[in-house]
């Protein structure tokens, strides 16, 4: 799929997801915590080390998140079964109820402008998570069944 018109829907395509992030990030402010919440969602328990990688800042910046999260219960920290010296970050229950939170302000968001556009079918919009879902996870399975 490598035609000089899949290279421009492909760059649309990144950045109207970019947008789309940005629109939703100004809409309701999700804290920089979200994001840390949102990767121990994606990835399981991980070292403050591995979150500050995913999250591409510095491990003193992910300490004081990790800190702040765990203040608000969202997290928890548990020894690290693989390094004794150090600890692993988990979810809560408190941190998954708000992550559902948050995920739903967005949906209600995305969901708003869609009524905006009435020529816009449950189809497309499955095609579109079809598309994204392949791009960000290229072991997923790419059928719009089921996907809404």
């Amino acid at each position: 799929m490598s035609t000089p018109h899949s290279a421009a829907l492909s760059s649309d395509l990144t950045v109207y997801a970019a947008r789309l992030v940005r629109l939703v990030r100004r809409s309701h402010a999700p804290s920089a915590g979200v994001r840390v919440l949102s990767i121990l969602d994606e990835l399981g328990p991980q070292s403050v080390t591995a979150l500050a990688q995913a999250d591409r800042c510095s491990q003193p910046t992910m300490t004081g998140q990790v800190g702040q999260l765990t203040d608000q219960g969202w997290v928890a920290k548990t020894p690290n079964p693989a390094d004794a010296r150090s600890s692993l970050v988990t979810l809560t229950d408190a941190g998954r109820a708000e992550l559902r939170r948050v995920r739903a302000l967005s949906a209600s968001l995305v969901a708003e402008r869609l009524a905006r556009h009435p020529d816009l079918s449950p189809d497309d919009l499955a095609t579109a998570v079809a598309v994204l879902r392949a791009v960000v996870d290229p072991s997923s399975s790419t059928s719009t069944e089921g996907s809404m």
